[in-house]
C-alpha cells in the first residue's frame, strides 16, 4: 500500500489516549434488515456515547496533546458534531474551546455545544464560511486551530474504529462509510487497506453535496458553489488536497445517493433497528437501497456515525407521528 499521512502504529497508540467511553462501540448484525435489503448488514454504532457521534475519538487526541503541551485554547469550525466532541474533550482537560458554526446548523447540535461550556460563534453562511472565521480567530488570538480531516489526529482517532472492525468475526466483505471532509473515510480506509485489504471500502456522499466524490473520481480537487442536502454533517464544498490524496489511496469507490434514499435509510434504521439517526448516518443504507444487486448476498458493515438530529425535522423527514413512534411500518 502507498503511504497516506496516517500511521498504523500511531493509530494503535491512540487507543489508550481516548476515553474508553468512546471505544469498542457496539458492532452487531441487524438480522431484521437482511430480508429487506438482500444482504447481511452489520451496524457499527458510533452514537452510544456522550456526544452521540464518532468525532470524539479524534478530539480526545487533540485535547490530550494541548493539555500536555499547549496552547490551552482551541477553535474549530463545525456543523455540530465536531464542536460537541471538542467541547466535551476540552472541558474535561480545562481547555478554552471556541466553536464557529453556521446559524443555520441543527439547533440541537448548537444547544449541546453551549451546554458543554464552549464559546459558540455563529456566522451567516455555510460551513465553509465558518472555516474561514475559525481560521481568522486562531490567527487573531494565537490559539490552536483544529481543522477536521486536515489535522491527522482527527483521522487517526476515527481510524480506531477500523482497528475494532478488523478484530471482529465473522469477516465481512464491504464497509460503507459516510464521506464528508474525509476523516472517517481516510481513517477507517487506511486501517482496512493496511490490515484487511480484501475488504472493499465504499464511501457514500449525498448527491446534493458531491464535492469530495467528484474530486475522488477526477483525482483532483473539485469544489462546488453550494450544497443542497439534509445531511448537514457531510455538506462540504471545498475538499482539502491532502485529505483527497489519502482518500485516493484507500477508497475503492465513492458513490452519490439521493435524498429520498437517505430518508428511506433513516426510516429503516428506525423501524428495523430501533435507531434514531441523523441523515449522515443513513448514507450506507441509502447506497444499498440504490444498488441492491451490487450488495446482494454480501456481508456489509455500515458505520452509523451520528444521532444528533433535530426532533421536529426528523419527524418531518420520516413522517412518523409522535404518538406512533417508534412502531410505524416502513
Amino acid at each position: 500500500m502507498q503511504e497516506t499521512r496516517l500511521d498504523t502504529a500511531r493509530i494503535r497508540a491512540a487507543r489508550p489516549v481516548i476515553d474508553p467511553i468512546f471505544l469498542d462501540s457496539p458492532l452487531y448484525p441487524c438480522e431484521a434488515l437482511e430480508p429487506v435489503l438482500g444482504c447481511t448488514v452489520s451496524i457499527k454504532l458510533e452514537t452510544a456515547n456522550p456526544v452521540r457521534s464518532f468525532k470524539a475519538r479524534g478530539t480526545e487526541l487533540v485535547a490530550s496533546m494541548l493539555a500536555d503541551n499547549g496552547p490551552r485554547a482551541v477553535v474549530c469550525a463545525s456543523a455540530g458534531n465536531l464542536g460537541q466532541a471538542l467541547a466535551w474533550s476540552g472541558r474535561g482537560r480545562g481547555l478554552d474551546v471556541t466553536v464557529v458554526a453556521s446559524r443555520f446548523a441543527t439547533a440541537a447540535k448548537l444547544d449541546r455545544i453551549r451546554a458543554l461550556d464552549a464559546r459558540l460563534e455563529l456566522v451567516d453562511g455555510d460551513h465553509e464560511m465558518a472555516r474561514e472565521r475559525a481560521a481568522a480567530i486562531a490567527r487573531r488570538d494565537g490559539i490552536r486551530l483544529l481543522e477536521d480531516s486536515l489535522d491527522v489526529e482527527t483521522c487517526e482517532g476515527a481510524a480506531t474504529i477500523g482497528l475494532e472492525l478488523v478484530d471482529t468475526a465473522p469477516a465481512f466483505d464491504t464497509v460503507l462509510i459516510a464521506l464528508g471532509g474525509g476523516a472517517l473515510a481516510t481513517g477507517v480506509g487506511h486501517v482496512m487497506k493496511a490490515l484487511a485489504p480484501e475488504v472493499e471500502v465504499i464511501c457514500v456522499q449525498p448527491l446534493g453535496a458531491p464535492a469530495m466524490t467528484h474530486s475522488w473520481r477526477r483525482r483532483r480537487v473539485v469544489t462546488t458553489d453550494s450544497t443542497d442536502t439534509i445531511a448537514d454533517g457531510v455538506a462540504g464544498r471545498r475538499p482539502i488536497p491532502a485529505v483527497l490524496n489519502d482518500l485516493l489511496l484507500v477508497a475503492d469507490d465513492a458513490v452519490l445517493v439521493q435524498e429520498t434514499s437517505i430518508i428511506a435509510g433513516m426510516r429503516m434504521l428506525l423501524d428495523h433497528a430501533g435507531l434514531v439517526v441523523e441523515p449522515s448516518a443513513a448514507l450506507g443504507l441509502a447506497a444499498i437501497l440504490e444498488d441492491r444487486d451490487r450488495f446482494a448476498g454480501r456481508h456489509v458493515v455500515t458505520i452509523v456515525c451520528g444521532s444528533n438530529v433535530d426532533v421536529d425535522a426528523y419527524h418531518r423527514w420520516v413522517r412518523v407521528e409522535r404518538s406512533a413512534w417508534p412502531t410505524a411500518e416502513f
